[in-house]
């Protein structure tokens, strides 16, 4: 729940500068000579191009959320299991462990789209966020039977 805050206020606030550099574009344009028009125009490709990214990201987060509502409906939801510092944070060769078992799983099962969510939340608990994400975008485009680009 508290990432989910986080992310609306985040959200939130970047729709609010969006907005507030977006009207100082328009202004720039309003102005009318070459320069400031010139300037309006670069000034309102920022907003135009942080509004897709949010966009973009806010799907993801959602399809990612409602494949691992599927997954726990079916109970193949990962369980954690790894081991925690005194200090909370993540074991090392837990993390391992538990990863090449993920990796293993999804080497026998490529086309599996559940195999490869489970991958992702093993480079998430690895902190290999670019990694957790392509093995999350791959199950997303295996759900929805997509083609998946290899890489």
């Amino acid at each position: 729940m508290r990432a989910k805050l986080s992310y609306a206020v985040t959200a939130a606030v970047l729709v609010f500068y969006f907005v507030l550099v977006g009207s100082r574009g328009v202004m720039l344009i309003q102005s009318g000579t070459l320069l400031t028009v010139t300037f309006g125009v670069a000034v309102l490709i920022l907003p135009v191009i942080g509004v897709w990214f949010l966009w973009k990201n806010t799907q993801f987060v959602h399809r990612a959320n409602a494949l691992a509502a599927e997954l726990d409906a079916e109970g193949g939801l990962p369980v954690d299991e790894l081991k925690r510092t005194a200090g909370g944070r993540i074991d090392r060769d837990c993390a391992d462990e538990v990863f090449g078992r993920r990796k293993a799983e999804t080497e026998a099962a490529p086309d599996d789209w559940r195999t490869w969510f489970r991958l992702a939340v093993a480079y998430h608990d690895a902190r290999d966020t670019p990694r957790a994400r392509k093995a999350m975008q791959r199950a997303i485009s295996l759900h929805d039977g997509k083609p998946v680009p290899t890489a």
